[in-house]
This record gives C-alpha cells, sequence and structure tokens, in this order.
C-alpha cells in the first residue's frame, strides 16, 4: 500500500503508482493539536522554537500513526501483517536518508508489518515560521528551563513516575501527555495533573497535553501510538538548549509483554516500552544528534514494587483510584455506562489489581467485571491467564524473557523480574 503523506493542500508530490494520499491538514482526514492557540501559548514559554529534527519526529510519528489506523490489518497476506509505503516530507533529508534502515526496523518492530519509508525534502510551513517568530519574540527571563521531561498517560505507572520524579526535584521537569478518541484517558490526565499541580506547587506550563487522531480510521490495533506520543516529547525537548532525559515510567513486567499462552503473541501483545525497542528508539536519537536520553527507572520492578517504594505512598494510596490502567476503559458505552471505568479482566487491569493487592492497599477502584463472567472475552481472557500459569515455569523463565524480543544484557536482573511479576499475578488470579 503506497501512502503519500501532505501536510499542506498545496503539495503536489505524486507517483506513478496506485496510491492513497493522507493529507493531515484536512480535518477529515487527520485532527492533531499541536498547533492549536492554547498549546502554541505553552510553546511560547520554551527557550527555542523546536530543531528540524524534533518536527520531523513529529510529523513521521504522525503519518506512521495515520498509516496504521487507516489500513486494515484484514488486507494483510496473514490477516496481520501489512506492507505500507510511505512517502513523507522532511526537514533533514540526508539524516533521515542515513537513519532509513533503522526506522523501518523500529517500525518493523513495533507494530509486526513491512515499512518502507521514502523521504523527502520540504521547508517550514507558513504555521510553524510563525509560530517560530513568536517563540523568539518572548523575553528570555520568561523562559522554562529543565532537564528532564515524563510521559504522564494518567495511568498508574505514570502517576508514581510523576511522584517519584517531584519528590526529588519538583523544578526541574515537565511533562507530556496524548489522548485519542473516545473518553477515559483525557478526563483521568487531567484529574491527576491537578492533583500533583496542587500537592507540589507547579503551574499548568509544565503539563503539555496533545491530542491526535486519524479520521475513520478502521484498525483498532495501534502499536505505533507509542511512538507517536514518544516523538511529541522528543519534540518539545529539542527546544531546550541542554541534554533532555525522557522518563517513560513502565512497570517491567509490562516492558517486557511475555505472552501468558502462544495465543496472545498476535494482537494482544504491545512492544511500547520492550527493551529492544527502547534501544533501537535511543540510537536512532543518538544517530540524529537529538540530545535525549530514554530511562525507565523502573524496568527491573514489579507494578507492586513500584507502589511500594514510592516517594510519596500517602499522596499516591490516596488518589491510586483516580488512575487509568485499563487497556480499554470506555468499553463501558456498549453497556450504557455513562462513565469510564476499569474492564478488571484485561491483562493491565488484572496487573493493576494484583500490585495493589500487594501493596496492601484497600483497592477502591471501580472495576466492571473482576470474576471473569460478562461476555466470551472475558471468559477467553480468564482461561489463557490460568494456562499461562500452569504452564510457568521458573527454571525456563529465562527462556520465556526472549519470546517478545531479543534481551541481550543484564538476563538474570530480567529472568529475576519476570519470576517476581508472576508470582504477584498468582495471587490475584488464585484468589
Amino acid at each position: 500500500m503506497n501512502i503519500i503523506c501532505k501536510m499542506t493542500n498545496d503539495d503536489d508530490f505524486t507517483i506513478d503508482e496506485q496510491f492513497i494520499e493522507y493529507n493531515i491538514s484536512k480535518s477529515d482526514t487527520f485532527t492533531y493539536t499541536f498547533w492549536r492557540t492554547n498549546t502554541v501559548k505553552k510553546f511560547l514559554n520554551l527557550p527555542n522554537f523546536f530543531s528540524t529534527m524534533g518536527l520531523d519526529f513529529l510529523y513521521i510519528s504522525l503519518f506512521v500513526y495515520g498509516a496504521d489506523r487507516i489500513i486494515s490489518r484484514k488486507m494483510g497476506y496473514d490477516a496481520w501483517s501489512r506492507e505500507i509505503t510511505l512517502y513523507v516530507p522532511i526537514l533533514e533529508f540526508e539524516k533521515w536518508n542515513n537513519n532509513k534502515v533503522l526506522v523501518e526496523k523500529l517500525l518493523n518492530y513495533l507494530s509486526g508489518d513491512k515499512w518502507n519509508l521514502e523521504f523527502r525534502q520540504r521547508e517550514l510551513t507558513k504555521t510553524e515560521l510563525k509560530i517560530k517568530t513568536k517563540v523568539h519574540e518572548i523575553e528570555l527571563n520568561n523562559k522554562i528551563s529543565v532537564k528532564r521531561i515524563s510521559m504522564f498517560s494518567g495511568g498508574l505507572d505514570s502517576f508514581i513516575g510523576a511522584i517519584d520524579a517531584l519528590e526529588v526535584e519538583k523544578d526541574n521537569i515537565l511533562f507530556v501527555s496524548h489522548y485519542g478518541g473516545g473518553k477515559g484517558v483525557k478526563e483521568y490526565q487531567d484529574k491527576l495533573g491537578g492533583r500533583i499541580r496542587d500537592k507540589y506547587i507547579i503551574g499548568d506550563e509544565r503539563f503539555f497535553t496533545f491530542h491526535a487522531a486519524a479520521r475513520s480510521g478502521v484498525e483498532d490495533t495501534t502499536r505505533t501510538r507509542s511512538f507517536m506520543f514518544f516523538c511529541h516529547a522528543v519534540a518539545v525537548a529539542t527546544c531546550f538548549n541542554n541534554p533532555i532525559e525522557l522518563l517513560i515510567p513502565e512497570n517491567g513486567l509490562i516492558s517486557l509483554n511475555i505472552p501468558l499462552t502462544n495465543s496472545r503473541l498476535g494482537s494482544s501483545s504491545t512492544r511500547t516500552t520492550h527493551p529492544y525497542y527502547l534501544g533501537m528508539f535511543q540510537t536512532l536519537l543518538n544517530n540524529s544528534e537529538v540530545e535525549v536520553t530514554i530511562s525507565n527507572p523502573y524496568q527491573f520492578s514489579t507494578k507492586g514494587e513500584m507502589i511500594l517504594s514510592c516517594n510519596n505512598f500517602d499522596f499516591l494510596s490516596d488518589n491510586i483510584s483516580e488512575t487509568m490502567s485499563c487497556s480499554h476503559p470506555d468499553q463501558g458505552r456498549l453497556l450504557r455506562e455513562t462513565k469510564s471505568r476499569h474492564c478488571g479482566s484485561c491483562l493491565p487491569c488484572v496487573i493493576r489489581r494484583a500490585s495493589i493487592k500487594r501493596a496492601g492497599i484497600k483497592d477502591t477502584t471501580s472495576y466492571r467485571d473482576t470474576d471473569y463472567s460478562i461476555g466470551d472475552v472475558s471468559r477467553i481472557n480468564h482461561n489463557s491467564y490460568q494456562i499461562g500459569l500452569s504452564k510457568f515455569d521458573e527454571k525456563y523463565a529465562f527462556l520465556n524473557i526472549q519470546k517478545s524480543g531479543p534481551i541481550t544484557s543484564e538476563i538474570d536482573k530480567y529472568t529475576d523480574l519476570y519470576i517476581r511479576g508472576m508470582n504477584e499475578l498468582r495471587e490475584v488470579l488464585n484468589n
């Protein structure tokens, strides 16, 4: 599938082969808030305009995400893997062309597809030039200065990550969030953001929330959403005059993403924070001369251990029910529910329940189904968890950690983490 990516209506690029035109400046094709007025006001607090590489990271990720959404996996030769060629306009042609193989390898691993990216030169758009001028007109004494950016999804892990970082140094960090369509994400991000601002007395200018969604998207697996999420933060990071540490708070068990059974290797598996993926992402950043270092402080912690070691356990406990961990929080609309909540039976929900039980906190989270009795999907999930636990053998844990991607270093630490995480799950599933 050939997709010609365009940012403006006056882009007349074409090819001789059959293609789909994907113009993200058209609201009926794609919607995103990066240049919306309220967001731009926050950009004016940054010391510099985005670097050309930062903008390229952003737009490549938007086009990749858009393509991921509009092409059904049913079109793949195996009803899963698709072949996608993107013709992408970029500012730094030579750098991206030199890293073409690495970018494609990263995307292939992340989404399970075959990606081919064909780059072409572009210049700054009128919008970019206008905002660049505004950013540079603002006096320097009004600018934000930070050394860390933390991803803030509204989930339990990202909330712990925010608390831990702010307890150490509250004036040296800002937060980046993303939300798509439906309910159950932004409302949690907003509520938790408000609690954090009140607790640590920090301004709203340190919270950047971005929306991006493909119109008429037909594919729901969208593994590339995380790539877009991270690239928003990378773009913001390039506005600073110093290297930035990009914090990606994620418990190690979810990060490893080991399927409990072989049937969970496909659409039910995500590679968002797998060490192999983050390693490729870091290499791409290094090759691109973007001074961003990716860090997951909880790579070797289970979710329960994250809770227990939180730098402000009381604040976390008081607000833990306001975090959202569910993989489909707005599913309740099919049952005519008016508010989003946790399903209780998907793997992220089960890991959440296990971690809160491990921490000894009373779980006041609203779950729809904790006994796997509502619908076939819930029962299938429960069966797969039980099969996975019954087959789990600590002797072969060092092999199982390789199932979602290659682990080439610190194998003992990853193995021990996997065993501890499975034991946390066992406690809640056997109850």
